[in-house]
């Protein structure tokens, strides 16, 4: 895939980047695979605003992902590559030899009429599945399972890996994008290679509207506000106090920066073997 930047002919185009879908080869999904997408405006079942700056944007349907890989042992054919709305990465229409049709995550390099499967005998090679204690060390994995059965739930956006650093009976250590590095059981499954698009963070929005039509709405600064609003709110000028209020916080108090808001006794702190970069 590739990055086509604009020229400056408006002041919305001045910064301006789109993707090139190079690598995509089909603009209609297969619609057995499609879902409706109900929008909830950021609000909860009462109807009030529990996730801010969400709504609007452009109408989605939802493309049904096999995360868990759970057709063992039996060989798929990439038929098509596509764009989802819903995810960053790209997705592949893959069907299997009893005639299943699925979409799955697609890694990096995947093409049309590839051969794919998830055995633990499978071939290392980009997008097959296999268990963690069947991989080698060192290889770069994405689509990663948490529980055994329960579907791959880590390292799924776009150009993101895991690697595996170490298998050790039924515990495997995985190092994580964010620099953790974790125990999972050494049964779950995790796909080979890296995640699709991996150009996705270099592209440039360009103009407010853009975040529109993803269903991202306009954020306002406390600063800018009045002090009923926001704890910052007030002053004469650009007053850092915020009313008498020395550190950065959120509307409700919460402080902003440098808050440790991990439970100190949560349950999955065991399975941590090194804490993510910065922590």
């Amino acid at each position: 895939m590739g990055i086509r930047v604009l020229k400056p002919m408006t002041p919305g185009t001045r910064f301006y980047s789109v993707d090139t879908f190079e690598d995509i080869t089909t603009n209609k999904p297969y619609k057995p695979l499609l879902e409706p997408l109900k929008k909830s405006g950021g609000r909860n079942n009462t109807g009030r605003i529990t996730s801010r700056h969400r709504g609007g944007g452009h109408k989605r349907q939802y493309r049904i992902i096999d995360f868990k890989r759970k057709k063992i042992d039996i060989p798929a054919t990439v038929q098509t590559i596509e764009y989802d709305p819903n995810r960053s990465a790209r997705i592949a229409l893959v069907k299997y030899d009893d005639g299943v049709i699925t979409y799955i995550l697609a890694p990096d390099k995947l093409k049309v009429g590839d051969v794919i499967v998830a055995s633990p005998n499978a071939e290392f090679k980009d997008g097959n599945a296999l268990p963690l204690f069947k991989i080698p060390i060192g290889l770069f994995i994405h689509n990663i399972e948490m529980k055994p059965g329960k579907g791959g739930q880590i390292a799924r956006s776009a150009g993101v890996f895991g690697q595996l650093v170490a298998v050790d009976g039924k515990n495997a250590q995985v190092k994580l994008p964010s620099g953790e590095v974790r125990i999972i059981p050494s049964i779950c499954y995790a796909t080979l290679g890296t995640v699709s698009n991996h150009d996705h963070e270099k592209i440039s929005y360009g103009k407010a509207g853009r975040s529109i039509w993803k269903g991202v709405r306009p954020q306002s600064r406390g600063m800018a506000m009045n002090p009923i609003d926001h704890p910052m709110g007030g002053g004469e000028g650009r007053s850092k106090s915020g009313g008498g209020r020395l550190h950065p916080r959120s509307p409700w108090g919460q402080l902003a920066k440098g808050l440790k808001t991990r439970k100190k006794k949560k349950l999955s702190n065991k399975y941590i073997v090194r804490k993510r970069k910065g922590k």
